[in-house]
């Protein structure tokens, strides 16, 4: 069994309900791939999860961008993994880069975060990437290694993890990863899974790439066999999301 392709929207701290109205509707009237050969699963800011949830068709999932650590308590401002289960929310993203940089959430902190969503039954997409002086100090795989086995020494089970290869410099920039730049570090990362987990875990973890992923670049992105979906920023709110979404019948065709 292959392993599924996976493509997420990460719409960021974006939109008003007008705009998420408008988003849903294009989503919904999309014509993609059968739930068998791609999932998908959108993100919008908290305060839209709801209208999004109840509105956005039966084949699409909904995730939240972050949650808390722990039990929800004397917390002002955060959102309790056990709030997105009461609102049937499925999904989860966490340690995205701008919350590592912006924020400065650690790898520990990340990895405590993975595994308490994961102990009350969220799915998690779980970002790693290097910076661009990292990627040019050579020492990009060490940073990965480290943002991945902080999530590693705390769970055993990666059933419900996607893992998603962000390079920082990448996002939001119009720089793109060439296919191949992340078709290495794809595979480096399986290998390191393979090494340090196990063999199963390394095969069955699904690893998508982030980084402006755009209609033009999913293609040939996708072809790579080591690339198994993206996590998609700004290009999730336009109606190209639906192309990238499409891009799954390269690896069905494969």
């Amino acid at each position: 069994m292959g392993r599924k392709f996976f493509v997420g929207g990460n719409w960021k701290c974006n939109g008003t309900t007008e705009e998420v109205k408008k988003i849903v509707a294009t989503l919904n009237a999309g014509e993609v791939p059968s739930p068998d050969v791609v999932e998908v699963v959108v993100s919008p800011p908290y305060v839209f999860l709801p209208v999004v949830k109840s509105s956005l068709r039966p084949d699409f999932h909904v995730a939240a961008q972050n949650c808390w650590v722990k039990k929800g308590g004397a917390y002002t401002g955060e959102v309790s993994a056990e709030m997105l289960v009461n609102l049937d929310i499925p999904w989860v993203i966490l340690g995205h880069s701008e919350r590592r940089a912006l924020l400065s959430e650690s790898n520990e902190f990340v990895g405590e975060k993975v595994a308490y969503a994961l102990s009350k039954s969220l799915k998690v997409i779980a970002c790693i990437g290097e910076t661009l002086e990292q990627r040019e100090a050579g020492s990009t795989m060490d940073v990965v290694a480290a943002q991945t086995k902080a999530i590693a020494e705390r769970i055993s089970d990666w059933t419900n993890v996607v893992l998603a290869y962000e390079p920082v410099w990448a996002i939001g920039t119009g720089k793109v990863a060439t296919p191949a730049q992340a078709q290495e570090v794809h595979a480096e990362l399986r290998k390191w899974l393979h090494a340090n987990v196990s063999p199963e875990v390394a095969v069955s973890t699904r690893i998508i790439y982030g980084g402006s992923v755009s209609g033009g670049n999913c293609k040939e992105l996708a072809a790579k066999p080591d690339v198994d979906g993206f996590l998609v920023g700004g290009a999730s709110l336009k109606p190209e999301f639906i192309d990238i979404i499409k891009s799954a019948e390269v690896k069905k065709n494969a």
